[in-house]
């Protein structure tokens, strides 16, 4: 199963506007069903993710990533990263079926929270009676982006 992170286009506008600030301020990671279609160009806020999963053990709008929150370059490549969540448990008998996984900046409004990144799981991930459901990010962080020569200046 491949899992794949892919930017929201707009959060990088978000950053440069000073909105988005990964070092200091939090940062969540919510759990949505496979129904939820991210849309890279369009989608910037957290109210524009919907199908968010439901279920005792999983907390509204997601976990907090709280340790190892970075922001490196290395060789032109810009990387965000930070320690997986704690999981989220199933309460007995419910069960949790998840399929993306996006991150974003949290002021606690969903329509001032700037989306960053979505992680596709590649298939449904399902933690049931009393299971768990964790995100385990890739080892060379949550997302990069390459900087590459600039076009379009004479």
């Amino acid at each position: 199963m491949a899992v794949t992170a892919y930017w929201y286009a707009p959060a990088f506008i978000k950053a440069f506007n000073k909105e988005i600030d990964f070092d200091t301020d939090t940062q969540k990671v919510a759990a949505t069903t496979n129904t939820y279609t991210p849309n890279q160009d369009t989608h910037d806020y957290f109210n524009d993710v919907t199908n968010e999963i439901t279920d005792t053990g999983y907390t509204a709008g997601g976990a907090t990533l709280s340790a190892g929150k970075a922001v490196t370059n290395t060789l032109n490549v810009v990387k965000i990263d930070a320690t997986d969540p704690t999981p989220w448990t199933s309460a007995n008998p419910g069960s949790i079926t998840a399929r993306r996984f996006p991150v974003y900046e949290s002021t606690g409004t969903a329509g001032t929270s700037a989306l960053l990144v979505w992680v596709d799981n590649g298939a449904d991930a399902v933690a049931s009676n009393g299971g768990t459901l964790s995100i385990v990010f890739n080892a060379a962080g949550i997302a990069t982006i390459t900087a590459t020569d600039a076009t379009g200046f004479p």
